[in-house]
């Protein structure tokens, strides 16, 4: 029985770091993309319609 701590405990890589065009904590390192902007795989920015903010 040792599905807790032991586990959860290798998780101390870091998989998201500051990206460079839009600032978040959103880079993917492995990846090489933003999640938050798109950068790395698209030079357009990152927009959905479900995403934008109703008034």
């Amino acid at each position: 029985m040792s599905k807790g701590t032991s586990s959860k405990g290798k998780f101390h890589t870091p998989n998201h770091v500051r990206c460079r065009r839009c600032g978040r904590h959103a880079y993917h390192v492995q990846k090489h993309r933003c999640a938050s902007c798109g950068f790395g795989a698209t030079a357009k920015l990152r927009s959905y319609s479900w995403a934008k903010l109703k008034k």
